[in-house]
């Protein structure tokens, strides 16, 4: 097993471009939470013309919406949410400069191209571990849309926040790779 990548954010092409699927990272900086809700609204503001609430160029977001926070916490459980929901949404905020994305399952093939022509990549953050994922996060302010609760868009400082690259930007995908790998021949 070879050892965990460490990347600061924001993501330049560079640092995307040097994974491949299956690499551990330890994450570290500023991302952004956004679930399905969030990135209707995000979308909608690009289609209108609006700005966004923090400039996309070389961030990533995190699809989590993360439980109350415990006294002296600064979040509570914040474990991964399953990414299909937001494959939608996901090819224009690539093309607007995310460069990196943080879910749970498998992502469409509109998502996979995206990835590819823009140079970003989807992490696989580890389901049912919340509790774990939380122990990474140092400080989380909500910064849009309060009145979605849970799924506030949030920024959030992470520190070693541990993640497994799914797709990388050459077209990798690990969940395909892993079906490939385990497959019975008859």
């Amino acid at each position: 097993m070879h050892d965990a990548v460490r990347l600061t954010t924001p993501l330049s092409r560079e640092d995307v471009e040097k994974l491949r699927i299956g690499d551990r990272v330890l994450l570290s900086g500023i991302i952004y939470t956004a679930r399905d809700a969030a990135h209707k609204r995000l979308v909608e503001l690009l289609e209108a013309g609006e700005s966004l609430p923090f400039d996309l160029e070389g961030q990533v977001i995190y699809y989590v919406g993360p439980s109350p926070a415990k006294p002296g916490r600064p979040i509570g459980a914040a474990g991964p949410t399953t990414s299909y929901r937001m494959d939608a949404y996901a090819p224009e905020l690539i093309r607007q400069g995310l460069r990196g994305m943080i879910g749970k399952g498998a992502r469409n093939d509109a998502v996979k191209a995206a990835m590819k022509e823009h140079k970003a990549v989807y992490f696989a953050a580890i389901g049912g571990a919340g509790a774990l994922m939380a122990q990474s996060i140092l400080s989380a302010e909500v910064i849009a849309y309060p009145e979605l609760g849970p799924e506030a868009v949030r920024r959030l400082k992470v520190k070693d926040l541990p993640v497994i690259v799914a797709n990388d930007c050459h077209g990798g995908d690990l969940y395909e790779e892993g079906v490939r790998k385990y497959a019975r021949t008859a």
